[in-house]
Parts: structure tokens; sequence; C-alpha cells
């Protein structure tokens, strides 16, 4: 069953305004050697029901000023998880941890992109994304 655990060790500058890819630089898990360039490809053969999670943290933001967390489906956004912080504090650090499912084709391909508009670039850390086939789906 294809299985793929991916982690960003460091930060990764995100420019304002931008949907970003986010880079993953650990694979701790690619059981079908399905994540290579920061994309997961379903395998041949291997279409279904997919589990869908993904993780990260950003400081900076302030309030009025939000991130996203997109989870693009063969190169479009698909879905998002979105925290908008209006607390009146400044420098708030966002967390994510999320997830969902998707049914998949073999060759889909899944990707993580995040966005944020606190007007200059911002770090994202501890990303991660985990994608899983369920077995008999």
């Amino acid at each position: 069953t294809p299985a793929v655990l991916v982690t960003n060790s460091g930060n990764q500058s995100i420019a304002t305004a931008t949907n970003t890819l986010v880079t993953f630089d650990t694979e701790t898990i690619d059981t079908d050697s399905a994540f290579a360039s920061n994309t997961f490809t379903v395998p041949s053969g291997e279409g279904g029901m997919y589990g869908i999670f993904a993780r990260g943290s950003m400081q900076g933001i302030d309030a009025g000023e939000f991130t996203q967390l997109r989870i693009y489906l063969n190169g479009s956004a698909s879905a998002f998880f979105e925290n908008r912080v209006t607390a009146h504090d400044t420098d708030v650090e966002v967390k994510y941890s999320g997830g969902g499912f998707l049914n998949l084709a073999a060759t889909n391909t899944i990707s993580m992109y995040w966005y944020q508009n606190s007007g200059d670039s911002q770090n994202l850390t501890n990303a991660a994304l985990y994608i899983f086939k369920l077995i008999g789906a």
C-alpha cells in the first residue's frame, strides 16, 4: 500500500500573498518511490481512497492577517485548511495540523502549498505531509 511521510527539517521562507510550494528535505517513508520534486504521484494500479494529513507553523502573523495551508490535486487547489488570526496580539504563531481523504486515480499528483498575507516574507517551520492509501478502499 503506498505511503509517504516527508518533512522539512529547517525553515522555508514564504513570500507574502503568494501560493508557495512547500519543499521537503527528509523522506521518512516512501514505500513505492512515489514522492519526487515535492510531489506525490499515485503509482500505476494504486488508485483508491487516500488519507492526506499535513502540518506546519509560522511565526509573525498579526491581527487581521491570515495563512492558508493548501493541498493541491493535479496542480490545482483541491482542499485547504485556513486559520485567520483575529487576536489583537502581534507576532502570533499559527500552527496547523489537519487532513482529509481524497479518492485518487493512478498518476494523480498531490502537493502542499502555503499562503500568507503578512506584508513580508515569513518562515514556515515544522512542515510535514503524510499520504497513505486506505487498505481495501
